[in-house]
């Protein structure tokens, strides 16, 4: 079908049994990571305002999670979101 899904700090919630559910069953290259920035930070943070920093820990959760490492991780959805938005993927890793 052609699209992407996106996970926030809602993935690392107690309640969100189903969304991690979801997110054991999207494939690597359909994956993206997102804040919801200032709102829902990932666990350890809940309660307190979000922030762009915290897509780290959604990402390390969602590495553990999909039982992949992180580098791996990173690199997927930084390449989906380079396809996604026409990014050249190269251009943006080197700006990092």
């Amino acid at each position: 079908m052609g699209f992407y899904i996106s996970f926030s700090g809602i993935v690392t919630f107690r309640n969100a049994d189903e969304l991690r559910d979801v997110a054991r069953f999207v494939p690597l290259d359909r994956l993206l990571v997102e804040t919801d920035s200032p709102w829902f930070a990932p666990v350890p943070f809940r309660g307190k305002e979000n922030q762009p920093a915290y897509v780290r820990d959604v990402a390390e959760y969602l590495s553990v999670l999909k039982g992949v490492d992180i580098a791996q991780l990173a690199a997927a959805t930084t390449e989906n979101f380079s396809r996604l938005f026409h990014i050249d993927s190269q251009r943006l890793t080197a700006a990092v």
